[in-house]
């Protein structure tokens, strides 16, 4: 009788020990899951805003191309005189700065390390001011 009881009590213990060990195990494979789901999400969102970044680069080339266009043009508008034609190239001028600003948002975005979506959807409103201060100014050339 004596050696089933602790033919039993020992049976019990390394059950328990097992089970122990076993949890254990299972504890460490839930937080490894949890710290490779977090770095693999790093990491795809540091490709996303990888592209960004090189739209950026895009965007700014795109800027400064017109910037310089914006200023060539402005001598010829106020060598002509017309009031009209400096009022209309001022109203440009002022998408320009639009222009600008929607891409300092750009920029925020990307440093502020916001979702990918909404930096793309900053980054389509910058396109849509460049191709609208592109639009203003091609109609000022058009009036030279």
């Amino acid at each position: 009788m004596k050696k089933s009881r602790l033919r039993l009590f020992k049976v019990t213990s390394m059950s328990i020990s097992l089970m122990g060990v076993l949890m254990i195990i299972a504890t460490l494979l839930i937080f490894a899951y949890i710290g490779i789901d977090a770095l693999s999400s790093t990491i795809s969102s540091t490709v996303d805003s990888g592209s960004a970044y090189d739209e950026l680069v895009i965007l700014n080339n795109e800027l400064s191309t017109l910037n310089v266009e914006y200023e060539t043009v402005k001598t010829d508008v106020f060598r002509t005189g017309n009031r009209e034609l400096q009022r209309e190239y001022l109203d440009a001028e002022l998408e320009l700065v639009k222009a600008r600003s929607a891409l300092t948002d750009v920029e925020s975005a990307l440093s502020a390390n916001l979702p990918a979506s909404e930096v793309q959807e900053r980054i389509d409103t910058a396109y849509g001011q460049i191709s609208t201060a592109r639009q203003a100014l091609d109609s000022i050339k058009a009036k030279l």
